[in-house]
């Protein structure tokens, strides 16, 4: 049990200690796109598209996740009601 407990403490830590440094990322990020952008850059507008995509690939997994829960629980409920 000690030791379980040692292990989420390490993890959470490790965890903590991404975050902060992923963080100083956006900065850097932003400053270079701003500053693109006020040039007539394109770096700007291929970031932000960049963005959508990463965005749209975990709501189509939840939405098909969630549409074969829907269907098995519909079979499931159809199953159960020949039955009877």
């Amino acid at each position: 049990m000690f030791t379980k407990s040692i292990k989420i403490v390490f993890i959470t830590l490790a965890l903590v200690l991404i975050a902060q440094s992923a963080e100083a990322q956006c900065a850097m990020c932003k400053a270079t796109a701003e500053s693109n952008a006020q040039g007539g850059g394109g770096i700007a507008s291929g970031l932000n598209e960049g963005i959508l995509w990463l965005m749209f690939f975990p709501y189509m997994l939840l939405g098909g996740v969630a549409y074969l829960w829907y269907r098995h629980n519909k079979k499931t409920k159809n199953q159960v009601a020949n039955e009877n």
